[in-house]
């Protein structure tokens, strides 16, 4: 995997100590897009399940994985399609 695959793992692993992380690069259906890279590594798709998340709303989930990468949405990740969930949630 690449850089920013690496760095997703790293930071949500630290900030969340989930019991589930998929990441799943996502960018090669939108070559051609807007904010695409041709070489990939734009657009990711994220589920995340961890204790973390217990009691949060939906958006306030989302925010937290928002801040926790936020100096990759600010450079080279384009979009973050994420599912966040405590455990026992599907």
């Amino acid at each position: 995997m690449g850089a920013i695959f690496d760095a997703i793992q790293h930071k949500l692993s630290e900030a969340f100590a989930p019991t589930r992380l998929e990441i799943e690069d996502d960018s090669g259906r939108h070559a051609g897009h807007a904010g695409a890279n041709p070489g990939g590594e734009s657009h990711f798709n994220v589920t995340i399940e961890s204790a973390a998340f217990a009691g949060a709303a939906k958006v306030a989930r989302q925010r937290m994985v928002y801040r926790a990468l936020a100096e990759e949405l600010a450079g080279p990740l384009h979009a973050l399609s994420v599912k966040a969930l405590a455990p026992g949630e599907r």
